[in-house]
């Protein structure tokens, strides 16, 4: 069976269990892009500047990356079901908070506590997704990034829509949409099992101590920084309303979610995980500089952003792949480990290219953006003898 066939199988033919969290992850990974094509309306509403209105993103991935600390030690107490479904309900009820904010304070705040729940439920999610499809790890991580992509994709088109009504629309469509999704993880997820050994909060530390772990931390934090670069300040070059906004990102997440899916696993199995990176990457950096240089191009900028969309998806995968593979550790830990690092080093990029923007000119963002994917590489030369054990 070819590796396209194969992605696709998996995906069809899951246990109920493992589509009850896939679902669960659609609306989780809808909430960060759901918000991008409300960033200017909220920044015009509430009279702020870009790194202001940026500091949603900045909020919710700090506090994600550090509270992944912590998930581990709480799953292997309660258990990874009762560690979901306390972090949907977080998110269920401070995206509600956040749609009833009355400042770019209050939502950014807000936005934090969302991002205390997202890591309670991705974290969990990813080890959890592992342990009850069928077909294996890769099979596994194939559903978790298609739910990622399908996420990535819906969220900003239903963000443009509702938010063409009010922009507090997706706020209240998230909090909806997660009780759902808890509803469903509630009644179709079985009790999956405690691990045997209790985690540690210092485990993920630990983990980091593993060299081939430590690379693919760094290389995806720096990674991060291209990635959200473009995620987040990007709508505020294109000078669109918010169902346009949501139309550019649904294509983007679309072209994403097909890479992650198809073309990632046939990448990696012909060329291997860090062969595939190294060309990928430079191709990401390419397009983010074109983004500076034809950053008044309206057209331009449009197609560059959904071409990095397919860009994203293959590197989302195989990264995820290899910090799962690389380290002889437990992946639930592996998964905190990782997501601590590029989720906390990659949260200065929101704000920081808000802030480049005001204090250079609209274009230097985007080769900042493009210099970090670039040192991304670096780092993954740098530490390539540890990652031997890749495919």
């Amino acid at each position: 069976m070819s590796s396209e066939a194969h992605s696709l199988s998996t995906i069809l033919k899951q246990t109920k269990s493992a589509y009850a969290v896939a679902f669960a992850c659609v609306v989780a990974f809808m909430g960060i892009g759901l918000v991008d094509p409300i960033l200017p309306a909220i920044a015009a509403k509430m009279n702020a500047t870009p790194s202001q209105v940026s500091l949603l993103f900045t909020s919710y991935m700090i506090m994600t990356g550090v509270t992944m600390l912590v998930t581990g030690w709480l799953s292997s107490r309660i258990g990874p079901k009762p560690t979901m479904l306390f972090g949907l309900l977080a998110i269920i009820v401070f995206s509600f908070l956040g749609g009833m904010a009355s400042s770019v304070d209050g939502i950014v705040l807000f936005r934090a506590g969302w991002g205390f729940g997202n890591a309670f439920f991705i974290s969990t999610a990813l080890a959890v997704i592992v342990s009850v499809a069928s077909g294996g790890t890769a099979s596994a991580i194939v559903l978790y990034e298609a739910a990622i992509g399908l996420g990535m994709s819906v969220g900003p088109l239903l963000g443009g829509l509702l938010g063409g009504i009010s922009w507090r629309g997706p706020f209240f469509g998230v909090s909806i949409l997660m009780a759902i999704a808890f509803l469903a993880v509630f009644v179709l997820l079985k009790d999956v099992p405690k691990p045997k050994k209790r985690t540690s909060v210092l485990d993920p530390f630990r983990a980091l101590g593993h060299p081939g772990l430590f690379t693919m931390a760094v290389t995806a934090l720096l990674y991060n920084f291209g990635f959200f670069t473009l995620l987040a300040y990007s709508p505020f070059v294109l000078h669109m309303d918010e169902h346009s906004l949501g139309l550019v990102f649904f294509f983007w997440g679309v072209l994403l979610a097909i890479t992650s899916v198809i073309v990632a696993p046939k990448l990696q199995d012909r060329f291997g995980s860090v062969q595939t990176l190294f060309a990928v990457l430079l191709l990401l950096a390419i397009v983010l500089a074109y983004m500076g240089f034809g950053v008044n191009s309206q057209t331009g900028l449009v197609i560059a952003i959904i071409i990095a969309g397919g860009l994203l998806g293959i590197i989302n995968t195989v990264l995820t792949t290899a910090s799962m593979d690389v380290a002889p550790v437990e992946r639930a830990v592996a998964s905190s480990a990782y997501s601590f690092v590029r989720f906390v080093g990659g949260a200065i990029a929101p704000w920081l290219a808000g802030k480049l923007s005001e204090w250079f000119t609209a274009s230097i963002p985007f080769y900042a953006g493009a210099f970090a994917v670039l040192v991304s590489m670096l780092a993954l030369f740098i530490g390539r003898r540890h990652l031997s054990a890749l495919k």
